[in-house]
């Protein structure tokens, strides 16, 4: 009967399960739980990133395209944002940033214009055809990342992501308690 719950177990190991039995092999006295979370969250980045990918670059964007008229689209009307809120927003570099900002720029799904408030600054705008081309990329994402979610009940998923919130700002607070140098 042990052997059957043995393989029983073995049978319902997931990548993480199998690395963790390894590393508790190797040193068996380290405690990898931190794996078990962290790293089913970082393995589970990795399988749906290619989906998502394929997704927006099914609307001949690439992801960091999506997220510059996906910030602007969720921004509200008049979808308009300074490049300043927007690399804020985004995460990411000025120059990274611009990057994208000319090529949605020459692709007709973003304007640059000046600020009716101060003629020197420039508002990045979302184009008719940048909000929807947005909204249908992301309503695709949507749909797309919705069906890998199926092996859990809706009250699973309430349990998870209730659970993932609370982690994410428990580790949000030790970083800003931790001060600019830990971010």
């Amino acid at each position: 009967m042990a052997d059957e719950s043995q393989h029983l177990d073995r049978a319902m190991e997931d990548h993480v399960d199998r690395l963790r039995r390894q590393w508790a092999r190797e040193l068996p006295d380290l405690n990898t739980e931190p794996m078990a979370i962290l790293g089913r969250a970082f393995r589970l980045g990795n399988l749906v990133r290619p989906s998502i990918e394929a997704t927006f670059a099914s609307f001949g964007l690439d992801r960091g395209e999506f997220d510059v008229i996906g910030t602007l689209k969720r921004s509200g009307p008049p979808y308009r944002l300074t490049p300043t809120e927007m690399y804020a927003l985004l995460m990411i570099s000025s120059g990274g940033l611009t990057h994208r900002l000319d090529r949605l720029e020459k692709a007709g799904l973003i304007r640059r214009e000046k600020s009716p408030k101060d003629g020197r600054s420039v508002q990045v705008a979302l184009t008719e055809a940048g909000a929807e081309l947005a909204e249908q990329a992301f309503r695709t994402d949507m749909a797309s990342e919705l069906a890998f979610l199926e092996p859990l009940d809706e009250g699973e998923r309430e349990t998870l992501a209730g659970l993932l919130r609370k982690l994410i700002l428990g580790i949000e607070e030790q970083i800003s308690e931790a001060g600019p140098a830990a971010q």
